[in-house]
């Protein structure tokens, strides 16, 4: 049996490529207010922490002077239409969940996306069928990194923190591993990865530069 017995995936930037629609939609929504776009790359690097921080970190940088409720409303019904005109699972994610769950491993989604935006994603590209829990940012558990969803997910899969591994590409996921107590994996090729500070990295970090690169840490003894 390999060790892992309960596998941890965080949703935009590990699972799917989502980064055009997140910045399509925040551009539309400043254009509501008036304001010009802002760089795609930009808006991207705002993306992790859930919606309302997303769209307060984008209006704080167009200088658009509005309330973040009425402006987060905004940008999730802008956002609710264009879901999927561009996300993609990232290749090799089908083939990758479809081994780990012929290998009896517990799948899980912690992302601190709205649940029902993720859940329409992931059934989009028939991946829901994976994963037996699922947590998003608009739950009862606080947002990653706080590490209450992760402790929620160890107790349902009966999984200690040393046989769960958190696969995420950000420094959120990083900071919620270890807030957690759980192993990590971080995803080189997400947009999250660029902002992970070096000082940040212990060394004992698992780094995979594509997903069918996920299966072998997750099946590793250490």
């Amino acid at each position: 049996m390999p060790i892992t017995r309960l596998a941890v995936f965080d949703l935009d930037g590990t699972l799917i490529d989502s980064r055009r629609d997140l910045a399509d939609s925040a551009n539309e929504m400043l254009a509501g207010y008036g304001a010009g776009p802002l760089d795609e790359g930009r808006i991207v690097s705002m993306v992790g922490s859930g919606a309302p921080t997303l769209v307060k970190r984008v209006i704080t940088a167009a200088h658009v002077d509005a309330p973040v409720q009425e402006a987060l409303a905004r940008f999730l019904a802008v956002y609710d239409v264009r879901l999927t005109h561009h996300t993609r699972p990232y290749d090799g994610i089908p083939a990758l969940l479809d081994e780990l769950q012929s290998a009896d491993i517990a799948m899980a989604l912690l992302t601190n996306k709205p649940l029902a935006q993720s859940v329409r994603i992931l059934d989009t590209f028939h991946l829901a069928k994976y994963f037996q829990w699922m947590i998003g940012g608009d739950g009862p558990w606080p947002r990653k990194p706080q590490p209450d969803g992760l402790r929620y997910l160890m107790d349902q899969a009966a999984a200690g923190p040393g046989e769960t591994v958190l696969i995420g590409d950000s420094i959120i996921d990083l900071q919620t591993s270890r807030n957690g107590g759980a192993r990590v994996c971080l995803a080189r090729y997400g947009f999250g990865f660029a902002d992970v500070p070096v000082s940040e990295l212990r060394g004992d970090e698992s780094l995979v530069d594509a997903p069918v690169e996920i299966a072998g840490v997750l099946h590793a003894r250490r």
